[in-house]
Order: structure tokens, then sequence, then C-alpha cells
């Protein structure tokens, strides 16, 4: 079974190696969990993977192996939470439950890619659609002979064909947005860490190296603490079409201000143009001479852009191009100079990669800043800070 189960997962695409699969062989020899599937499970886990980009796959290819459902239904569409707020708690009548139709369970998970694509709000008490109080096979709290329990608690009557769990992982997937916490994880990739300032941390091997050297005497060693010495200066898109990425780039700064010791942020708007700012209620007032930025920080600093670059190709590309002013030079040759100083450069995307294709502007940008444009997922996230640790 065991072999099955390490290929499957290698089927899953998760990076799973014959050592591995030895090691957690070791572990259930001598008896380290008991017989319990939820044991093994955390067992298998703590052996198989060793990144948490990779929980959310193991969770489906473990459940796909030992709960039966079938891989080709690859269902990861997000449903919101408010499909399944129970707005009515229906009471069914013998005759209403005797004319329901048990669907097939082929015709079920048939019908159930059908409806998700379909499907744009949230139902209730109805005979179709993903909702909560109705005779629908799709949702919570209704009645349906066989169904797919999607959210919510079961309503008692215990006919649910599938019961559609929620992962604990799954926003861990590389494809997936981020939240605050998976950036911070993904951030945690730029560390260098170096030693600084005052002697304020116990550094025990040396402590006891020395006190053993010492015939038994106490000798205490201090260490200066470990900071992280990488230096990230950060160019944030602001207003326009980045107003549909606040949420998440405030997650992004936020995590990055959480997680960087050295870092500094200045905002533009769609190009970097002569001018940027720190304060958007101030803008206007208080500007900073663009090459003064360039200037100030040396080229050991890794520049971050965030933006959807989502513009006019004049906004790039012609002087006077911007839209809030006539620029004397065109936001190519800012992008250039910054790209020059900074070769530890990436630009990060918010918009969704697919997309990237349709958009001239998109293109162009990635071409000024060398083909480093990544998406704002978690593994575009990673690769950007594997790219500037080099």
């Amino acid at each position: 079974m065991l072999i099955n189960f390490f290929y499957h997962l290698r089927a899953a695409r998760l990076p799973v190696s014959i050592n591995e699969l030895l090691t957690l062989l070791q572990a259930l020899k001598k008896e380290v969990i008991g017989p319990s599937i939820d044991d093994f499970y955390f067992l298998s886990r703590a052996t198989f993977v060793k990144d948490e980009a990779h929980y959310d796959k193991f969770d489906r290819a473990f459940g796909e192996f030992f709960h039966g459902v079938r891989t080709q239904l690859d269902i990861t569409k997000e449903i919101p939470d408010h499909w399944f707020r129970e707005l009515l708690q229906r009471e069914f009548s013998a005759e209403e439950l005797a004319g329901l139709e048990a669907l097939g369970f082929d015709r079920l998970l048939a019908q159930f890619r059908e409806r998700l694509h379909e499907q744009d709000g949230a139902h209730h008490g109805g005979n179709r659609w993903i909702g909560t109080g109705g005779t629908s096979p799709f949702g919570a709290g209704g009645r349906n002979p066989a169904g797919i329990r999607v959210g919510g608690e079961s309503a008692g009557g215990r006919s649910a064909a599938k019961v559609w769990e929620a992962r604990s992982y799954r926003d861990y997937d590389d494809e997936v947005e981020l939240g605050t916490r998976n950036i911070k994880v993904a951030l945690r990739r730029l560390r260098r860490f170096a030693r600084q300032g005052a002697e304020l941390e116990l550094d025990l091997p040396d402590t006891i190296a020395s006190t053993a050297r010492n015939a038994g005497w106490l000798e205490i060693k201090m260490v200066a603490q470990r900071h992280n010495a990488v230096k990230v200066l950060m160019l944030l898109d602001v207003g326009g079409t980045m107003d549909e990425h606040i949420r998440r780039v405030e997650e992004l700064f936020s995590a990055a201000r959480s997680e960087l010791k050295h870092l500094e942020f200045y905002y533009f708007h769609n190009c970097v143009y002569e001018r940027l700012w720190r304060n958007n209620r101030r803008r206007l007032a208080e500007k900073f001479d663009t090459w003064d930025v360039l200037r100030k920080y040396n080229p050991d600093w890794r520049l971050v852009f965030v933006g959807d670059a989502t513009m006019s190709p004049y906004e790039i590309l012609q002087p006077g191009g911007s839209v809030e002013h006539d620029n004397a030079q065109a936001g190519a040759v800012w992008l250039q100079r910054f790209a020059q100083h900074f070769p530890k450069h990436v630009w990060i995307n918010p918009e969704p990669e697919g997309l990237w294709q349709y958009r001239q502007s998109i293109s162009i940008v990635d071409q000024i800043v060398g083909g480093r444009m990544f998406p704002l997922t978690l593994d575009g996230l990673t690769r950007a800070m594997r790219l500037l640790s080099k």
C-alpha cells in the first residue's frame, strides 16, 4: 500500500524521494504512531513534505488515495462563505422528500462542476444552485437523497455522497494569491544574517567550550545579535488600476516591514518619472527627486517594484506621456536607470499572469526590467526572492 501511496504522491507532482519513503517505513516499524489515520496523515506529511508550499498538494493527494476521491474532479475554485449562511430553516413534507431524485455519482460530479462554472452568487432554498436550505444536491442545511455537502454543518440527513472538506492549507498552493502570513514565509527566503551592534545575546556553544577550558569555572561569552543584513528598496504603484489590488499590496507591504529590517519605500503612479513620494496625502507638496533617490541608495540594495504595469504605452515610451504632468523624459528612461543602478531587481505584478500577454504595457515593462516580472502568488514571490538572494 505504501508503495502505491508513494507513487500517488509523485503523480501529484510532489517532490518525494525513496529516502523519505524508507524513513516513513522505519517510523512505522518502530511504532512511532498508533493505528490511526489521523496520526498517519501527520507522520507522512512530516516525512514527505519539506516545504509549506506543498501542503495543499499533499492534502489533496492524501484525500484522493485514502478516501477514493477521483483525481479528475480537481475542483480548486474558492466558494465564498456567505453562500452558506443559513437564512432559513426549512421543514420538508413527506411528499416533497418522496419526489426528490437521487442522481448517480457520475451525474452528480458533472453537475457540480457545471454549477461551479455557472454560479456567481449565493442562492438559498432552491433546487438547483449551490446554497442552503433547499433540495439542491449541492450545499448545506437542506435535503436531498444523495448530494455533495459544500460548506456549513450537516443538516442531519446523513445522505451526502461526498463531503467537500475544506483543506487546512489550501492557501499554500503555488497558484493561490497570498495572505500576509504566506508572504512572510516567502520573504524569509531573502535573508542574509550578519552580527552587528552591542553584545546582547548569549553565545551558548562558546560559553560551554570556554567553561570547559577554564577547568569548570563559568565563563560567559556574549555575541552581537543576528540581524537581517539584506537592504530592500520598494517602489509601489498607487492609484488608478492599482485600487483593485489595495488589499493584497497592503498585505505584501505589511509582511515586508515585519520581515525586513532594512526596508525603504517610495510611491509612484503608473510609471516612474522624475519625482517620487512617501506620503500619499501630501504627495503634491512633499516629493523626492528621483535622481536623489538613485544617489542615496547603493547598488547593493535590492530593488522591488510593485505595480500592475497597466497603462497606456505612451506613459512608458513618450516624453510628456504621463497622465498627471508633462514629464521631460520618458518613463522607460527612468525604469532603465533603476534597472542598471540596482543589478538585483524584480517587478511584482498583482495582475493574474494569464492576462499579461493581452496588455502591451506589461510586455514593455517586463522587457525593460529584463524579464524579471513575477506574479503576486506564493510561487511567483518565492522565485523573485530566490533571484534577489543570488
